[in-house]
């Protein structure tokens, strides 16, 4: 995957403190911004999207 972009919430200093992800149209794939050629993690696009909401959800009830 060539298409990597780095969370929002990136900001500040080198933006190197955060996950990348990139995406295809079965699959998220997930890496350390700090380091790259380690491990990706890739999950089914809907398995990630339910997660992605889920934090959401969790995120607003506090």
């Amino acid at each position: 995957m060539d298409n990597w972009r780095k969370s929002s919430y990136s900001e500040g200093g080198d933006g190197n403190e955060c996950v990348e992800i990139a995406n295809s149209v079965t699959h998220v794939a997930v890496r350390d911004s700090k380091t790259p050629a380690r491990a990706t993690l890739t999950f089914p696009a809907g398995a990630f999207t339910t997660f992605v909401k889920a934090l959401k959800r969790d995120e607003g009830a506090q």
